[in-house]
């Protein structure tokens, strides 16, 4: 991961903490789960809608994904590891 993007998760998951969530969760993922609990749906649309100008298609299901399987860890911190 190079460091923008490592940046960019670092802030997400800090604006995120302060909206209430869990730390080390981004906004987009948080959305997802709001999106399958059926509380509200309307942050994965937002944030799905403009990543999609960017070509990033199913941005937040994408980011839970990443955070369920941990793929922000250092290598060596991952389950999947051999």
């Amino acid at each position: 991961m190079d460091y923008g993007k490592a940046l960019l998760i670092a802030l997400d998951q800090f604006l995120n903490a302060l909206c209430g969530g869990w730390p080390d969760e981004t906004i987009s993922s948080r959305a997802w789960r709001w999106e399958l609990s059926g509380s509200r749906s309307w942050p994965r649309k937002l944030i799905d809608g403009l990543a999609l100008i960017f070509g990033d298609r199913d941005h937040c299901r994408e980011s839970y994904e990443s955070e369920r399987l941990g793929r922000q860890l250092p290598p060596e911190l991952r389950s999947d590891r051999h």
